[in-house]
């Protein structure tokens, strides 16, 4: 009997272990980002603007803000702050994952015209636009 109860426990434990482990390697800022098809391209090569993160200070943390593109052209973010950041649609249609202070994202090109408002995932009151002409 006690056999049996000590086998549930250390099972159970397992099983709480593997949760825990499973729940460190979903979502949140370490994740890989993400695109909308239809809406964003991840894109190889240089982009034809970068927006650059000067820190948390709200709608002033992204400059330019607005940035204005073309349908097509692309956009990256460069952290120019000391600390990690991420540039994220509110709508889901683009994520750039986190960016380390002084390093650039992976440019993305917008391929639907209209106003791409974006956040920073890490510090929700980082705030901007990208405002996307035919």
């Amino acid at each position: 009997m006690y056999s049996q109860s000590l086998r549930l426990t250390i099972g159970s434990l397992a099983l709480l272990a593997l949760a825990l482990a499973a729940g460190c390697g979903g979502g949140g800022y370490g994740s890989t980002p993400t695109t909308t098809p239809t809406t964003t391209q991840p894109s190889a090569g240089a982009a034809d603007i970068t927006i650059t993160i000067a820190g948390e200070n709200g709608s002033m943390s992204f400059s330019p803000n607005p940035a204005s593109l073309k349908v097509g052209q692309k956009v990256a973010w460069h952290n120019g702050d000391s600390i990690t950041h991420t540039a994220s649609a509110t709508s889901g249609a683009f994520d750039t994952g986190t960016i380390g202070p002084g390093t650039t994202s992976a440019a993305i090109s917008l391929t639907t015209a209209g106003n791409w408002d974006y956040h920073c995932k890490i510090h929700p009151s980082m705030v901007g636009t990208v405002a996307v002409t035919q």
